[in-house]
């Protein structure tokens, strides 16, 4: 016998959930609204699928997500050096500390970030029903988000996420569930919106319409038994624009999600600024040496000094090793003539190879960075801060030297 959606509301645990049901093409979709670390979000999930029969599960997650949560013990595996050649170590940085404010929650409140996903999806897998990873991969939506705001407007992402990691507010879980609701929700991210568009549109209201393409397409290469009923468990905060896309969407599923999962080409104006300042104080240079060797020779001793200087404050700043600071100052001067690997590339594999990460370290990198000074002790974490430290530097330095020389000469 079926069960009613009058009936299923009256159980306890999914009174006063959001929950929507959006009718599309002969497939009901049952939308559940939840907050990431919520014990009521679990248990909304573990009755609506102990309740009602579904053909199939959707989740808001990507592939790397889910296989993060399907084998926790992966991360431990992570190549440090592989990242760091591979230029990730600051997406894997970023990634990190994005971590941070769930996993504080998690230790608050004793529920494991993303516990309603892992419900779903366990859900799924003992009823032997398929399976959707419906979500935009997190990389990918990183980047979009990074492209899509300005100089200016970077410096207040970087300083928002820096916030999180120092931030020791307690937080109550009533505020927590007031994020279900959807006037709340609704006013909240329409300020966000208000205060950095781009960033809104690439991280929700892009994933919407992702989202919304995602469940279409699965539902028509999945399933073919009409009518058919999905459960489709996404974050609070989505469950208003991805239902309306999913009413109003009309173009190709497929088109619209391989679109949106494009990552934006890197902007070429950074690249051609740096060119533009290192070939200038290299001119400033040759016109120095044929004015006279000896001021040559001191525009030279400057630049090395500025750019290894800074760069190996940044490394110190670390508390790298002191072999990994003599390779940031080392590298960084001669970083124009060697494209590749960054000065902060090379100082941290230094460091990764003279303070070769334990086990332990990996094990316990994700509660250690919970707590800002775990940077710096957790050899994982001060590597990936060696990184970031060292490039941050030896930008510095090529603007002081520039400025320096220029001055010099005039």
């Amino acid at each position: 016998m079926s069960v009613t959606e009058t009936d299923v509301l009256s159980n306890s645990s999914l009174h006063g959930q959001p929950i929507e049901r959006v009718h599309r093409d002969g497939v009901e979709y049952v939308v559940l609204g939840t907050a990431h670390v919520s014990r009521s979000s679990v248990e909304a999930v573990q009755a609506l699928l102990a309740n009602e029969s579904f053909d199939a599960v959707a989740v808001e997650l990507c592939e790397s997500r889910a296989q993060g949560m399907r084998d926790p013990e992966a991360f431990k595996q992570m190549d440090l050096f592989r990242v760091i050649r591979q230029g990730k170590a600051g997406m894997v940085a970023a990634s990190l500390v994005l971590s941070t404010f769930q996993k504080r929650l998690a230790d608050q409140y004793g529920i494991q970030p993303g516990a309603e996903m892992k419900a779903a999806m366990d859900g799924a897998e003992e009823r032997n029903i398929p399976l959707w990873l419906i979500d935009r991969e997190v990389g990918t939506t990183l980047k979009r988000a990074w492209h899509s705001v300005g100089f200016w407007q970077r410096f207040s992402l970087l300083g928002g996420l820096l916030a999180s990691v120092f931030e020791r507010e307690t937080i109550d879980e009533k505020e927590i569930e007031k994020l279900k609701q959807g006037d709340m929700l609704e006013s909240a991210f329409s300020e966000f919106a208000s205060e950095s568009a781009p960033l809104y549109r690439s991280l929700i209201a892009e994933r919407d319409t992702f989202m919304a393409a995602r469940l279409r397409e699965e539902a028509g290469q999945s399933i073919t038994a009409n009518p058919c009923k999905v459960l489709v468990v996404i974050g609070a905060g989505h469950l208003k624009g991805m239902c309306e896309h999913l009413r109003i969407q009309q173009s190709d599923p497929a088109t619209t999600a391989a679109e949106l999962a494009q990552t934006p080409p890197k902007a070429q104006w950074p690249k051609w600024l740096a060119i533009g300042l290192v070939l200038l104080v290299f001119a400033a240079i040759a016109v120095a040496f044929h004015r006279n060797t000896a001021l040559g020779a001191q525009a030279l001793r400057d630049w090395v000094l500025f750019t290894g200087g800074f760069a190996a404050l940044g490394a110190l700043a670390a508390r790298a090793h002191p072999l990994s600071i003599l390779a940031a100052f080392i590298a960084a001067p001669i970083k124009p003539f060697r494209p590749g690997i960054p000065s902060g590339g090379i100082s941290a594999m230094v460091e990764a190879w003279v303070r070769r990460p334990r086990v332990a370290d990996f094990e316990m990198l994700r509660d250690d960075i919970v707590h800002w000074s775990g940077w710096w002790t957790n050899r994982v974490a001060r590597t990936l801060l060696n990184f970031f430290l060292v490039c941050l530097g030896t930008v510095i330095g090529e603007y002081a030297a520039g400025i320096h020389i220029l001055k010099s000469l005039f």
